[in-house]
């Protein structure tokens, strides 16, 4: 196990700098405002309790996926503005990543105060392949807590090699921040003995993004539910034509051979929301799976089908969700996704909602977060613990622990 942030504590951290690595990769609208700011609230635990113990904290952070230079669409000006909203004290932004403005921020901060590097991926050497690289950048952000210490809290970016996630915890004193040990402890429990019947309801667009948990699953879970645009290549292995939708053809013959390994554990959908084009103004329809119409696509699970899961989800003792049942953003969309998600919130299952669209949905749907046991911040870091994977950013902070 890693050393904790309680230990950084114990050991004392007034007056002394301390480099966080949070995940504060939020949406922005056109006008460049935070539409959802759950991983900016996820992150105010860690930075608070370190700031309210006298420590100079120094956050750093990535939002979007700028091409290793300055860009101002994806600049963290306003996720400074909102995690200051949060702190209830001024954040300061640095005006680059590692540089002498980074250090100049730095050097000003009071004891307890709070900065916050600009974008690290404005530098390319942040997900540079070249290990020398990134050390040269990890070197960079390290010597701005010199004497000080590494928590490692993005739980979001902690399957990624990267300088200010990996390599920068070689070269400081590190720490397992809370929000990573919580996420830690949650999966600990799907992949270890959780309660039956245990239930993953797993949507999105892609199977081919999915494919790896699916496979990883299925031997552990009692029942797999597909939705979301992944549900189309699963439907067109059963021999259904999906007219417009989404189709990945390459993967038609594994999802096919997923179903006949699996043929009770697999619930696929039995009627569709259908519409005439990809917009909140389509035409729309609902149709079993086997009536969908030439050059219609399906944006979402119909209502018998939403109805199905949600009864499975309702006796479940255990549920993983990860990815939307539709296009929930479009209201035309969002019946499945919020059936599915409202049969979870009201059942009495150990559930954890796995970070990313499915995250979002429940706040973009109004579901109140305190009827999940668990809302994850990190979806593909969660997806890669569920498949068995290695996650870099938490073996090294094992070493040397």
């Amino acid at each position: 196990m890693p050393a904790t942030l309680d230990d950084l504590l114990t050991s004392g951290v007034s007056g002394r700098r301390v480099l966080v690595r949070a995940d504060l990769n939020v949406p922005l609208d056109e006008q460049n405002r935070i539409t959802d700011d759950g991983r900016v609230r996820a992150s105010v635990p860690t930075i608070k309790r370190l700031a309210g113990a006298g420590a100079r904290v120094v956050v750093a952070a990535h939002l979007g996926r700028p091409q290793g230079e300055p860009d101002t669409k994806f600049s963290l000006a306003p996720v400074a503005r909102r995690l200051g909203e949060l702190l209830g004290a001024e954040v300061a932004l640095a005006g680059d990543v590692a540089g002498e403005q980074a250090r100049a921020t730095v050097n000003d901060l009071p004891d307890g105060g709070v900065a916050l590097l600009e974008n690290v991926r404005f530098d390319a050497r942040e997900t540079s392949k070249d290990e020398t690289e990134r050390a040269e950048l990890a070197g960079e952000l390290a010597a701005l807590a010199e004497g000080g210490a590494f928590v490692s809290d993005g739980f979001g970016v902690v399957h990624r090699k990267q300088a200010s996630v990996y390599d920068v915890a070689k070269l400081l004193p590190h720490y397992a921040g809370g929000l990573v040990l919580a996420e830690l402890d949650v999966l600990r429990t799907l992949t270890g003995n959780p309660e039956r019947p245990y239930v993953v309801v797993l949507g999105g667009s892609k199977v081919s993004d999915k494919l790896a948990v699916i496979e990883a699953l299925l031997p552990s879970v009692d029942t797999l539910l597909i939705g979301g645009g992944m549900m189309f290549t699963f439907l067109a292995a059963q021999g259904h034509s999906v007219g417009a939708s989404l189709l990945e053809q390459d993967f038609v013959a594994t999802a096919r051979r997923l179903l006949d390994e699996h043929p009770d554990k697999i619930v696929v959908p039995v009627d569709v929301v259908v519409a005439d084009k990809f917009a909140a103004d389509a035409s729309t329809d609902t149709v079993s799976v086997g009536a969908i119409p030439e050059g219609w696509m399906g944006l979402d699970i119909g209502p018998r089908t939403t109805e199905a899961f949600a009864a499975k989800v309702a006796a479940a003792k255990t549920v993983f969700w990860n990815g939307p049942a539709g296009v929930f953003e479009l209201a035309p969309f969002a019946e499945g996704t919020r059936g599915v998600a409202q049969a979870i919130a009201d059942g009495a299952a150990f559930s954890v909602v796995g970070g990313g669209d499915s995250a979002a949905a429940v706040r973009t749907l109004g579901l109140p977060e305190e009827k999940f046991s668990h809302i994850s911040t990190g979806g593909g870091a969660s997806l890669e613990f569920l498949e068995g994977k290695e996650l870099p950013g938490v073996t090294v902070l094992e070493e040397g622990a």
